[in-house]
């Protein structure tokens, strides 16, 4: 088997590990040890104040997160024996890392060279740009097998805020205001909940 077909055979196994495993988190309590990391949380403050937050792992999307927090926060005030909420303070925070993730198959010095006994190809060429004469081979790489390496930005967002819970008919006009029941239901067909046994 080619040392190209090897790679390409690796690579799609690698994939077929990750995506099989790797899942965005699921509408679900944050509790330590689940397939998805991430879920929702609640605290009171006050009798009718309440903290409530949802966090998504890497594969969750902003407008996910918000979205799984509102219905979240309608869950709780319909829990509670209320008809409609006001959200006192919202706020999404995001977390970004980069990744380089080099191509282990394309390091320079992957072979045996001269320094061990053995014979490579090599070539010399002029290139202006590289600032005059060059060598190349096939194991060291440069510059056409230098290292290549694919660089990512990994992001999780995370969604709060204080709700104050309230009975009764929802004011119209308030942006900050809204009716509990008619979030779960207008909401629910979106919600992705964990499968069976997670």
């Amino acid at each position: 088997m080619s040392l190209k077909k090897a790679r390409w055979l690796a690579i799609a196994a690698v994939a077929a590990a990750l995506s099989a495993c790797a899942t965005a988190t699921p509408y679900q309590p944050a509790i330590p040890g689940q397939k998805a990391s991430g879920g929702f949380t609640e605290m009171r403050l006050e009798g009718d104040r309440y903290r409530v937050g949802f966090a998504g792992n890497s594969l969750t999307s902003r407008e996910t997160v918000e979205r799984y927090l509102l219905y979240r926060a309608a869950e709780v005030t319909v829990e509670q024996g209320y008809d409609w909420f006001e959200t006192a303070d919202r706020r999404t925070d995001r977390t970004a890392r980069t990744v380089i993730d080099e191509d282990p198959f394309m390091r320079p010095g992957f072979g045996y060279g001269y320094p061990y006994g053995y014979w490579r190809p090599s070539w010399r060429y002029y290139g202006p740009r590289y600032g005059g004469w060059r060598a190349w081979d096939p194991f060291w790489g440069d510059p056409f097998f230098a290292n290549r390496a694919e660089v990512r930005t990994i992001e999780k967002f995370e969604a709060s805020t204080e709700i104050v819970l309230h009975k009764g008919a929802k004011p119209s006009g308030d942006p900050r205001a809204y009716d509990a029941r008619e979030i779960i239901k207008n909401l629910e067909p979106t919600i992705q909940r964990p499968a069976p046994g997670q």
